[in-house]
């Protein structure tokens, strides 16, 4: 069942995503729960993943199948040992210079030629996850949120299929997704021009605990110091797990919304499935999203600790 619902969570761009995440995330809460559950879920998630507007998709030629659609043709295209290959920097900074500017239509394409040439699909991903990662350095908010948390359930849907087919268009529709992600975010505002590959690294004016202190103090009054502060940290041997560690636990203090702890936990979990090389840049753009250390707490916490007190 889960190869036929991860096909159809991927296969149209509508809801920003909601329908490729609810699959991924169902699937890992019923993994949790137990599949005594299974049924209340699974009759939810079809419903959900049937949502369309104006006219069936089944028979209409919309802008939000049309990607889908032409993936699986272009997915046939891709030499049959394409999961070996070559792990290559050029490849990941070249895709990452297509996702910003090519069609939502063209950047599979590329894909498939970068594949074809001998690619590992692991730096198309590091592409995927930072081009999605870009998008909130360029404009933190709900759009670019899920451009990371789409790619974090298309990813893992990737990781869980049986089918080679399954797994080829599920990448090229992530391809698909990223653009139409940053297309997204010219309906709500201001574009900024950051590009994660070259994020200027600052050093935090102190080490170790004090540091991931003062960074997560930044993220109240200037998101892209703090940003830019990550890079500084690491590369004087900064604990990145520390980092992190800090970081989920704000959430548990401060995060009032499911977005907190859908985005902060897709994040934290695909920073181990981008390279080594990119990982430290994908968890700086995710400052741009995290809860701040001078953000109020939650009633809930602020409740617990006054029964502490008592």
């Amino acid at each position: 069942m889960f190869e036929l619902f991860c096909r159809y969570g991927a296969r149209d761009f509508r809801d920003i995503g909601h329908k490729a995440i609810y699959v991924a995330n169902s699937w890992r809460t019923l993994q949790t729960i137990g599949w005594q559950h299974a049924e209340p879920v699974l009759r939810s998630l079809t419903y959900a993943l049937l949502k369309y507007d104006g006219a069936n998709p089944a028979t209409a030629d919309l802008n939000p199948d049309r990607p889908g659609r032409k993936n699986k043709e272009l997915a046939s295209r891709i030499r049959a040992e394409w999961l070996d290959g070559t792990v290559s920097r050029g490849a990941t900074v070249d895709l990452l210079a297509t996702l910003r500017q090519a069609k939502p239509e063209d950047a599979p394409a590329k894909v498939v030629e970068v594949l074809n040439g001998g690619t590992s699909p692991q730096a198309v991903w590091d592409a995927l996850l930072l081009g999605a990662g870009e998008l909130l350095l360029r404009q933190p908010g709900i759009v670019a949120l899920h451009a990371v948390t789409t790619t974090n359930a298309l990813r893992y849907a990737y990781e869980a299929t049986s089918n080679d087919e399954t797994r080829r268009w599920l990448l090229l529709q992530n391809a698909s997704f990223v653009p139409l992600f940053r297309d997204a975010l010219t309906g709500r505002g201001k574009v900024g021009d950051a590009r994660i590959d070259a994020l200027q690294p600052l050093d935090p004016e102190k080490t170790g605990e004090e540091a991931v202190a003062e960074m997560f103090a930044d993220v109240g009054t200037d998101r892209l110091t703090a940003a830019r502060k990550v890079l500084g940290y690491v590369a004087h041997n900064g604990n990145p797990r520390a980092l992190m560690d800090a970081g989920r636990l704000l959430v548990f203090f401060k995060g009032s919304d499911s977005h907190d702890y859908k985005f902060s936990s897709a994040l934290m979990e695909d920073y181990d499935h981008v390279s080594p090389e990119w990982r430290d840049r994908f968890l700086a753009a995710g400052m741009m999203n995290f809860k701040g250390s001078g953000g109020r707490d939650i009633p809930l916490v602020q409740r617990a600790r006054a029964a502490l007190k008592a």
